[in-house]
């Protein structure tokens, strides 16, 4: 199937046909969201990986996850406890296909990521992948999330070191061998990526349009999950992105 982006087609509806062209979206995502898997698999709770960090001497560290739209996980991210900034982005691919529009042919290298910084004494790597598992996406889907397919949607972990790399290789392994879900994980481990910050106007979407049909369908629900599921990690208010490329 050709790559499928969702939100790119709000930017064809005229100011005449706005309000059919947004309820179409709407349907559109919806439908889309009730035929794949992720609909029917419920978020959980993942066990814990048994390989993490012991936390270390450093204030800050930073993780770079990929799960489907952007929007989505930035958004979980920034209403956990521990995270100081979660920043849409891209890696996988060059500094010079490194824009949305580009990146949306699906032939750059890239997937839609987010670069979380967090504070390795309230929260560890591990842990992070813990929620990544749990609610940030369906790790089982290749090439895709929900409504979104293409290569750029791919679930895929980028280690900043090679612990990093350890730990998600093995937390992978761990899932695997448990059975966790009904089908295998096909998250992609990719270490020695670039991460590159998206466009300005990409940046805490989630905060700043919570009625777009998008966000509604397909993120807010995780943003619940979140809450239900790990209410010690849960925060309200969301840690904002404090700077951005563009």
């Amino acid at each position: 199937m050709a790559a499928i982006d969702t939100r790119r087609l709000a930017r064809f509806i005229s100011p005449n046909g706005a309000a059919l062209a947004c309820l179409a979206l709407f349907l559109f995502t919806l439908g889309a969201w009730f035929r794949s898997p992720r609909a029917v698999a419920a978020a959980r709770v993942v066990p814990v990986p048994a390989v993490d960090t012991s936390g270390g001497q450093a204030s800050s560290d930073v993780a770079v996850l990929a799960g489907g739209c952007f929007w989505g996980v930035q958004g979980v991210f920034q209403h956990v406890t521990g995270v100081t900034n979660a920043v849409s982005g891209y890696a996988g691919g060059d500094e010079r296909t490194a824009q949305y529009e580009t990146v949306g042919t699906g032939a750059t290298g890239h997937a839609e990521s987010v670069q979380v910084t967090f504070d390795p004494h309230q929260i560890t790597y591990g842990q992070i992948l813990q929620i990544y598992f749990s609610v940030a996406h369906d790790p089982t889907e290749l090439n895709r999330q929900g409504p979104d397919v293409g290569t750029q949607y791919r679930s895929a972990i980028f280690p900043t070191t090679p612990e990093q790399a350890r730990i998600a290789e093995a937390y992978i392994a761990q899932l695997n061998a448990a059975h966790v879900f009904g089908s295998k994980i096909v998250t992609r481990v990719e270490s020695g990526r670039t991460f590159y910050p998206a466009e300005g106007y990409h940046q805490d979407f989630l905060t700043l349009h919570p009625t777009h049909g998008y966000i509604v369908v397909n993120d807010l629900p995780k943003i619940a999950e979140l809450e239900r599921l790990f209410p010690d990690r849960y925060r309200k208010d969301p840690v904002l992105v404090r700077t951005a490329r563009r």
